[in-house]
């Protein structure tokens, strides 16, 4: 089978000729179908001390069961998050961590709710969000971001604003549901920020209102900007690999809380909560209340194309490999 590695540091990526994996106890071997991408895995790519497996989400069939599976059989379709390789035509996928494709949904749709999805999910339960409460989602046009502005609706969200780095992507952002849309530059609540450049149409023009809450995708620079459009007692929820620095005196003065927030920990130390947000998940896209936008599809051979695309910032939505 193909699989995608790199080398070293910095890739290039290849293709590899190896065989297909068994599948150990409790696991599955997937033949892919899609295969979502990510930032954390392009940069795991361009920074991680050492090369590893390309992880991810997956979706496909079921052609083989390792010992002790009981909950799928060959044939069966599901999507789930991979901690192996995952850039495969191929891959071994724990059964804990896998999720039936309902009838109705392809495998690209399904690859973008397993993991960005949860993700989105997750990280608004952490907000602890209450009906009639307001939200910044940064990251809004991406991946995990586009689904966060739909969810935080059906949370009780009253007013969604969406984040982003270029403002082109604001009427795709709106389109999601989105009340207002800034770019980053100007989301400094009053102008906290000193940026002085044009807001994008719908933005005060002295940066965002007062939010409850916000779900950060970015971090890094735009950290303490985002803490600075809370009103008192909000909260904000970081999920990005991007890092990033708070001073306690930000949280002090205007009683704000931060929470990191990893799909991981929840994956492995509460099977059932993560069970519960996937038929969540499932249950609002069968309803039409949520919908996965893809921006492309690539081809595994092309998986460099689809990291650029990533690195770029330029994608509406999820980037996916179809091998």
């Amino acid at each position: 089978m193909r699989r995608v590695r790199y080398g070293h540091t910095g890739g290039p990526l290849f293709l590899e000729e190896v065989p297909v994996p068994e599948p150990g106890p409790g696991e599955l071997l997937v033949r892919c179908e899609a295969i979502g991408v990510t930032l954390p895995v392009v940069r795991k790519v361009t920074e991680a001390a050492e090369p590893g497996p390309l992880g991810g989400e997956i979706a496909g069939e079921v052609v083989a069961a390792g010992a002790g599976s009981t909950g799928f059989r060959p044939g069966d379709r599901v999507t789930g998050l991979c901690f192996g390789h995952s850039y495969a035509d191929f891959a071994v996928l724990q059964e804990s961590m896998a999720s039936r494709v309902p009838d109705g949904a392809s495998p690209v749709d399904a690859v973008v709710l397993v993991r960005s999805g949860l993700v989105a999910l997750g990280a608004l339960s952490a907000a602890r969000p209450a009906p009639g409460e307001t939200a910044l989602i940064t990251g809004a046009a991406s991946g995990v971001g586009h689904l966060a502005v739909q969810l935080a609706r059906t949370r009780g969200a009253s007013r969604v604003v969406g984040a982003v780095s270029d403002p082109a992507k604001a009427g795709f952002v709106r389109s999601l549901g989105a009340d207002e849309v800034v770019p980053y530059d100007r989301m400094g609540h009053n102008g906290h920020n000193g940026q002085d450049a044009r807001p994008d149409e719908g933005a005060p023009r002295d940066g965002v209102a007062s939010v409850d809450y916000v779900l950060d995708a970015v971090g890094g620079a735009l950290l303490t900007p985002a803490l600075a459009t809370l009103a008192p007692g909000g909260r904000l929820v970081a999920y990005s690999s991007g890092g990033g620095t708070i001073q306690a005196y930000d949280l002090l003065v205007g009683a704000v809380t931060v929470t990191g927030f990893q799909l991981r920990r929840i994956a492995r130390g509460q099977p059932e909560l993560y069970e519960r947000w996937r038929r969540e998940l499932w249950r609002l896209f069968t309803e039409g209340t949520v919908r996965p936008v893809v921006h492309g599809e690539f081809a595994l051979a092309d998986a460099a194309v689809a990291h650029r695309v990533i690195e770029s910032r330029t994608n509406l939505g999820k980037v996916v490999l179809i091998p």
